[in-house]
């Protein structure tokens, strides 16, 4: 199984639009796709107000979309040729309550993608991209503490050209590559192929 993961330095970064962009560029691969949404005190840590992440029986659910019609993410993924597509949502810090079952649903799957930066704190992937927009100035700690383990940085055009984070920044450059990507794509044809390259 090969397992590429792709995180983000804050929200809005253009993540799901670059996960969409490789699993239609890479349709070979036939992609699980899988979402990851934490949440805690009502709260969604992805839109960090009040959603419909919460799962009140237990600290975690998981569910397979089915809808390739829909805004939703998970159908963003189905629409742009994921041959499956999962949300996991979880309860802040209870992530790893839900990887046996996480583990147990795409072990027997060739290649898996996967939204999220907590999930490197369980598994080691084959590739992680870090998604990054300079017009943004929030640096999450969670990401600051990835950054260490990215192989390559998918930077979205927002007609900034450098970033408020520098020293960040520096960290990451020149020990990996940068790939400059934007709208409607969100990848370009050396993504792809470094992408390819990476996953077999």
């Amino acid at each position: 199984m090969a397992v590429v993961v792709v995180g983000g330095h804050s929200r809005n970064t253009g993540k799901t639009s670059v996960v969409a962009g490789l699993i239609s560029h890479l349709r070979e691969k036939n992609w699980t796709a899988v979402k990851i949404t934490q949440f805690g005190h009502g709260l969604c840590s992805l839109k960090g107000r009040k959603c419909g992440c919460a799962v009140d029986e237990h600290p975690y659910a998981i569910f397979e979309e089915k809808d390739r019609s829909s805004c939703k993410d998970t159908s963003r993924f189905l629409a742009a040729g994921a041959s499956r597509s999962l949300w996991m949502r979880t309860k802040q810090g209870r992530l790893e309550l839900a990887m046996p079952d996480l583990r147990g649903t795409l072990e027997s799957q060739p290649f898996v993608i996967i939204e999220s930066n907590s999930i490197l704190g369980f598994i080691r992937p084959d590739l992680y991209l870090i998604v990054l927009r300079f017009d943004i100035r929030d640096f999450k700690d969670s990401a600051r503490e990835m950054v260490k383990h990215c192989d390559a940085a998918v930077i979205v055009d927002s007609g900034t050209r450098h970033p408020s984070w520098k020293e960040v920044y520096r960290e990451m450059f020149p020990r990996i590559p940068a790939y400059h990507v934007a709208p409607p794509d969100f990848v370009s044809p050396e993504l792809i192929a470094f992408v390819r390259s990476r996953t077999g």
